[in-house]
């Protein structure tokens, strides 16, 4: 999916025609709203046109010019509100945020010209849907809050981890052919079944000395036996 709001003249039919939807995604369409102005930014409005909502997508198609439309997904529309308070704007409308790729530059709205053609749509930020009666903008704002439902956020899956090791998968430097050890080793805790940060203390160390002790201790106990028998 390509973030942003984008240029769009896939129209299918005679007159003014419709857009042209993507049935690979299975889009279908659910609202026409005929007679309504488009304002991108803080530029002029567009000249009317037909607005066109999808389970996908924003389309707008100009009545005048078979050349002019825009399309937005509405995973990259963030916010949408009705707005009626005529400081905000002076016609009532519907008012959306949208989203543009990473590390673009936003657009500079202070631009008074109404014919730059090449100008990029794609970091516009803000647009806004003018309906010629006001009364529809209701009707308008539930549609689009019903397809937006159909299109959330995709969830990110975090990375998982396997912390469980075979022989087969220790590093190689943690042999018994004397080089440096490996800072994981292999518990044999079943408190702790899976690995554990030695520390630089080597478990396997310490239970091998142990058991050498335990044969220093088991040789003496045999000598003073023989000892006490030659006395005797």
């Amino acid at each position: 999916m390509v973030l942003g709001l984008q240029s769009f003249t896939q129209r299918t039919g005679e007159g003014a025609g419709q857009p042209i939807l993507n049935a690979e995604n299975d889009e279908q369409l659910m609202h026409v709203q005929p007679g309504v102005a488009i304002v991108l930014g803080n530029q002029a409005p567009e000249s009317s046109g037909a607005l066109y909502i999808s389970t996908r997508r924003i389309m707008w198609l100009s009545d005048v010019d078979w050349e002019r439309g825009f399309a937005v997904d509405f995973l990259s529309v963030s916010l949408h509100a009705v707005s009626r308070d005529p400081e905000a704007y002076p016609s009532p409308c519907i008012y959306a945020q949208i989203e543009t790729e990473a590390g673009e530059d936003e657009e500079s709205e202070d631009s008074d010209s109404e014919c730059d053609q090449t100008r990029d749509v794609s970091k516009i930020t803000e647009m806004r849907l003018v309906p010629s009666d006001p009364n529809q903008l209701d009707s308008l704002f539930d549609i689009f809050c019903q397809c937006a439902e159909l299109n959330p956020e995709p969830v990110e899956e975090e990375e998982e981890h396997n912390w469980i090791f075979s022989a087969d998968q220790m590093p190689d430097d943690a042999g018994s052919d004397g080089g440096e050890e490996s800072e994981w080793q292999l518990s044999e805790n079943p408190a702790n079944p899976i690995g554990y940060s030695n520390g630089g203390h080597d478990l396997t160390h310490r239970v091998v000395e142990l058991q050498i002790d335990d044969q220093r201790f088991d040789d003496a106990e045999e000598m003073d036996h023989n000892t006490r028998n030659s006395h005797q």
